[in-house]
């Protein structure tokens, strides 16, 4: 994921309400979020080409999601894909903190991440760019390709959306989608600086991202209610426009709280 913005236990009706658009290149294959044959809990989209996946759910719960962390000066030789973290997470039936702790000896494998892991009733976010477990507190969040709640131009943007959007009395995953379809680019006295050129910063500076070999492949609505039913809904979409090639439902109650 590239664009994380979510609500933990905000609100009456969800303990975590979660939208996220997928940004890649083009070119790269990706499978549409189903429940995998290998692991059939497992609810997710997979990269066809690492393996892993950038954000799922199962049924005993469990939530994980990824996104990269962005500064071109890190290097790895021959790391790892980072999405194989959410898989891990998602198929071992671990406990959110201490995987996070066996993942911060290994996080130097990886490219720079970000990682939410969690249950409705514990959420933790971690950064091998920072090397820290940080407790979720209740409240809007928002996560791109820095740590979280870093106020980029885009992640503020759609807190904002999302705080609005909350303040009406019923939450709808079509207006959460429209949360994600937001695609002005950020005023460019106000775009971070995070070591790529000018010109391609304000290209991926809006939440939902066109480019010619790269952009926003998809959009994620994830539900979490206070009786564990879940609601997950992914948007495929043709090549760098808004029109929408796929759409994948799911609905189920968490059998199991890990």
């Amino acid at each position: 994921m590239c664009l994380i913005v979510f609500a933990y236990k905000t609100h009456p009706q969800f303990d975590l309400i979660f939208a996220a658009n997928r940004d890649e290149f083009y070119k790269r294959p990706t499978r549409a979020a189903q429940f995998w044959d290998d692991h059939p809990d497992l609810l997710a989209g997979k990269d066809l080409t690492g393996g892993g996946t950038w954000m799922g759910v199962n049924r005993s719960g469990q939530f994980a999601a990824l996104t990269n962390y962005r500064d071109p000066s890190i290097t790895k030789e021959n790391p790892p894909s980072r999405g194989q973290i959410v898989l891990d997470y998602l198929s071992g039936g671990n406990n959110p903190a201490a995987f996070l702790k066996n993942m911060h000896q290994q996080a130097g494998r990886f490219m720079g991440f970000n990682v939410l892991t969690g249950t409705p009733d514990h959420l933790f976010h971690y950064s091998n760019q920072q090397g820290k477990i940080n407790t979720v507190e209740p409240g809007i969040h928002g996560l791109s390709n820095h740590l979280l709640d870093t106020p980029w131009p885009k992640v503020d943007r759609a807190k904002s959306a999302l705080n609005k959007l909350l303040k009406k009395e019923h939450v709808s995953e079509e207006a959460l989608f429209d949360v994600l379809k937001n695609d002005q680019p950020a005023p460019e006295e106000t775009l971070p600086n995070t070591g790529i050129p000018a010109d391609l910063e304000k290209k991926v500076s809006p939440i939902f991202i066109k480019s010619n070999n790269y952009g926003t492949r998809s959009s994620t609505i994830l539900l979490v209610d206070k009786k564990g039913r879940v609601t997950f809904e992914e948007r495929r979409f043709k090549k760098g426009t808004q029109e929408v090639d796929e759409t994948k439902r799911f609905a189920f109650e968490i059998e199991k709280l890990i």
